[in-house]
């Protein structure tokens, strides 16, 4: 009889990379989406379904999670891990890298919702866990349009736990902190990414991706009768 699967958005580094082994080493099945398709071959065996996706891209987002169900059977859980930080002063950054944070962080996260949730609530279980930041619940400098991002994970993301739990499905956000991931290296601002790193040194590092992929799976391997809404988790000195 079939396990079902978890889908994994974002999954070529980081967070999502250090989810997918995480997962795999708990014994599910997951689809493995990325832009980065080369990057998702090293994950091998019949418990892995990989797909070259980009969050933006509605159809072949739910086309990816189709062949995955025919598979597996029905989806357990959708990580919307998919994001992009480009940091920048709103009085001269870019309106393009605006456009990219919301359409993939925004946009992407709600496309990712959309195609799970007619069968999570037909099934009457299913857990969502979108990968927000500490950054969805307060400011930093030069982060104005990726916090507006963030701000927007939050906020949709309750809103729709509160739609759906009647459904009995669940809908969980993760808020890290800083985390040693590659994710500063989108920000175009060599200035800007020099001070980050200088902050990140002086509060010893950021948290292990690992670290983040043990909380999530912690939140989603609850009873499906238990929701646990919100995890904010970062380094001990991270002061904001």
């Amino acid at each position: 009889m079939t396990k079902g699967f978890v889908a994994i958005t974002g999954a070529s580094s980081g967070i999502g990379e250090a989810t997918a082994n995480y997962f795999l080493e708990k014994g599910h099945n997951v689809l493995l989406l990325a832009r980065r398709i080369e990057r998702l071959e090293k994950f091998q065996g019949e418990q892995v379904r990989i797909a070259k996706v980009d969050v933006t891209d509605e159809a072949a987002l739910k086309s990816a999670i189709q062949q995955a169900a025919d598979k597996f059977g029905p989806i357990q859980a959708m990580i919307n891990n998919a994001g992009v930080m480009l940091l920048g002063d709103v009085a001269n950054q870019s309106s393009d890298e605006w456009k990219t944070m919301f359409d993939v962080n925004v946009l992407g996260l709600l496309k990712g919702m959309q195609a799970v949730l007619p069968s999570m609530i037909e099934r009457k279980t299913g857990t969502i866990i979108n990968v927000s930041s500490i950054a969805g619940k307060k400011t930093f400098t030069d982060h104005a349009a990726y916090v507006g991002t963030k701000f927007a994970v939050h906020s949709m993301s309750e809103n729709v736990r509160e739609e759906v739990a009647k459904h009995n499905v669940r809908v969980i956000t993760i808020a890290p902190g800083v985390v040693e991931t590659e994710l500063l290296g989108h920000t175009t601002s060599d200035e800007i990414k020099s001070g980050y790193n200088e902050w990140k040194n002086s509060i010893q590092g950021g948290l292990s991706p690992q670290t983040v992929a043990e909380t999530i799976y912690f939140a989603f391997s609850q009873p499906q009768n238990v929701n646990i809404r919100e995890i904010v988790l970062a380094p001990t000195m991270q002061v904001g």
